[in-house]
């Protein structure tokens, strides 16, 4: 594998052309030809050469950086059994088609960057001929990039090849390419305008109708999962003489959000076929009918040793030892900040067939660990930090929907705690019962994304007609917790940045340990969302508000800031000791406490100030690092402008 630099030389004075060679062993000396042939014909006219292994090639640091007007970057690329890429480039094409689906890179993330594939393949197998070179030619585009011609195509079986060998075929495509390349060398900038008389030219037309097809794939799934289902009858609520009834969490977690129905048969399943496929492509890992983990953007970085997310600053996690999940992808609003353009089904009430706690824990911790496992390799991730990584030390539960609708929700915090796996639970404030009933969990967050009822209406749209009260409910049953509690405000410009002094009442009423507030995340084009980048705060509004907010409360002041994650938090003053913030964890001290508490039959009980931790330094708001953690490499994009990031 082979990546070539082509600088400007003499002859082609506007000219930078980068060509990412990829080949299969039985390949290797072709491939290794064409290299030679691109490397001498451009060394004879003037033109200087570079070449790298692939393997050191990082899509995610290097793409970006390509999105010049000098820069065309030529990918030649073979397809290997199955369909699938090489080992080599596995990482690149994985990191590419992530990049596509993915709302927080954009669709305009490689734009300006100008491209041309050709692939290698053979049309024997009918299924899978040249799906690389495809595939890599549509995520490309996707990301609005623009080729500047046609897609070329090398044919190993010779009775089907174009011109008769692939060695044929590649040496018509490079002449075009070579054409077109004195063209483009002298000014002339157009794409490829889709209408080539010759070659597999796909159309834009085409390529819009894929794109548009892979985009509105994830609004059908909305429409199709929060279609109604049949209600679905849980031994939980019975009182009868089945087994789960006698189950020690069926007395723990009310029955409020589970409903009888007349037989077995018309449980459904909550992940359609559709919303499956949607949601395998944005990255989950689905497990059994209703529960999903997907790796947060943030444990990537902190392998790479750039920085862990705000958690981290806040509370001392350790980014990359921290699984992201839900037992849950259903929730019960439709937020319009949503993360997932709310692709997720809703409901106000548990009615689909149900998992064991066993059984999830068991496929989330299995599935985590092999996407860890892929970053073997991958350039700048710290070996001890992979290693690190496949054990893992928290549980976030705040991927997608309302983990707290899981009726055995309580086991499952259980069970993570069994493996001393610390639990942050996030919950969507429509539940009090079900706050009520929680066992003790490492931090819970209630979400408070406006102060009215009107702006909470307006934004969370939630499905509850008594929403409010359920809202206010719940910030008083959260305020009954003894364990670490939070407030997580997001704001959003325009919408709920105005209601400081309704804030503060809000706050009054569950009296949190700490206040996080966060700028809005952009999460691309919807039509389930009018949001756009305008709605996201700078961080220096962020800070503003928070001040403002501080002022208001006489027991809260500002403790810790992450400004990549455009986040402050603000925490009660118990948690301010000699002078000093004590807002991190100890985690091991809350794995003593609630083993006892279990061991006791909850009669031991603890509070948030038996396992804190001291803050250092560097996340204390005012100080220069601004909540990056000093032990490692701050990396940032060119061009950035708002952080648009989620976490």
């Amino acid at each position: 594998i082979k990546t070539i630099h082509f600088l400007s030389g003499t002859n082609f004075c506007s000219a930078c052309v980068i060509v990412i060679i990829i080949y299969l062993s039985n390949l290797k000396n072709y491939m290794q030809l064409c290299c030679d042939v691109f490397v001498n014909y451009y060394f004879n006219s003037g033109i200087q050469c570079e070449v790298i292994d692939m393997k050191e090639y990082d899509p995610e640091d290097r793409l970006a950086e390509e999105c010049t007007s000098k820069m065309i970057c030529v990918f030649l690329v073979a397809t290997y059994t199955d369909g699938q890429p090489t080992e080599s480039a596995e990482w690149f094409c994985k990191w590419l088609e992530e990049a596509s689906m993915d709302f927080r890179y954009g669709k305009t993330f490689l734009k300006g960057m100008r491209y041309a594939v050709f692939g290698l393949g053979n049309s024997v197998y009918v299924g899978h001929y040249n799906t690389v070179s495809k595939n890599i030619d549509k995520w490309l585009w996707m990301l609005s990039a623009a080729r500047i011609m046609t897609r070329g195509e090398g044919d190993c079986n010779v009775v089907k090849s174009r011109h008769g060998s692939v060695q044929a075929d590649f040496q018509a495509w490079e002449t075009k390419f070579l054409k077109r390349l004195q063209a483009l060398a002298k000014g002339e900038k157009k794409a490829c305008s889709g209408k080539c008389k010759s070659g597999s030219c796909k159309n834009k037309k085409k390529h819009k109708e894929e794109a548009e097809d892979s985009q509105s794939h994830t609004e059908k799934n909305n429409s199709e999962a929060s279609q109604p289902s049949s209600l679905m009858s849980l031994n939980t609520c019975s009182h009868g003489n089945s087994s789960r009834s006698a189950h020690p969490e069926s007395r723990l977690f009310p029955c409020s959000l589970l409903r009888k129905s007349e037989s077995e048969e018309e449980r459904r399943e909550m992940i359609t076929p559709a919303l499956r496929d949607a949601l395998t492509k944005q990255g989950y890992k689905l497990i059994g009918s209703h529960s999903g983990v997907k790796l947060c953007r943030w444990t990537k970085s902190m392998l790479r040793g750039r920085g862990g997310c705000y958690k981290h600053t806040f509370y001392g996690i350790e980014s990359h030892r921290c699984m992201e999940t839900t037992p849950s992808l259903a929730c019960a609003n439709k937020c319009v900040f949503c993360w997932r353009h709310n692709t997720n089904p809703v409901g106000t009430e548990w009615r689909w067939k149900m998992d064991p706690a066993e059984k999830i824990i068991q496929e989330a911790l299995e599935n985590h660990r092999n996407m860890i496992r892929q970053f073997r390799g991958v350039p700048g991730v710290h070996p001890e930090r992979f290693e690190e990584g496949l054990t893992v030390k928290h549980c976030a539960l705040s991927l997608v929907g309302e983990p707290i609708m899981y009726p055995e929700i309580n086991s499952f915090l259980r069970l993570l705690h069994q493996q001393n796996i610390s639990s942050f639970l996030v919950t969507n404030a429509q539940f009090p019962e079900e706050i009520r009933s929680l066992v003790p969990v490492t931090q819970l967050y209630v979400s408070v994304d406006a102060s009215t009822k009107d702006s909470l209406k307006k934004i969370d749209r939630p499905l509850f007609k008594d929403f409010w009260q359920r809202f206010l409910d719940s910030l008083r049953a959260l305020g009954e917790k003894q364990q670490r509690t939070v407030y997580r405000l997001t704001l959003v410009k325009a919408w709920n940045v105005d209601e400081l002094k309704a804030y503060a009442d809000l706050i009054a009423l569950g009296q949190p340990d700490f206040i996080e507030v966060k700028g809005v995340t952009y999460c691309g084009e919807s039509s389930a969302s009018s949001l756009t980048m305008a709605n996201v705060p700078w961080h220096e509004e962020v800070v503003y508000f928070v001040q403002q907010l501080a002022n208001l409360l006489p027991d809260y002041e500002i403790a810790c800031e992450h400004e990549h994650s455009n986040c402050l938090s603000l925490a009660h003053h118990k948690f301010k000791v000699d002078g000093e913030w004590w807002t991190w964890i100890d985690y091991e001290r809350f794995q003593e406490l609630i083993q006892e508490y279990e061991e006791s039959g909850g009669t031991k009980s603890f509070s948030a100030m038996d396992y804190m931790a001291k803050t250092p330094s560097w996340a204390i708001f005012g100080a220069r690092e601004r909540g990056f953690d000093p032990s490692d490499t701050r990396f940032q994009r060119k061009n950035k402008t708002k952080d648009i990031s989620g976490c």
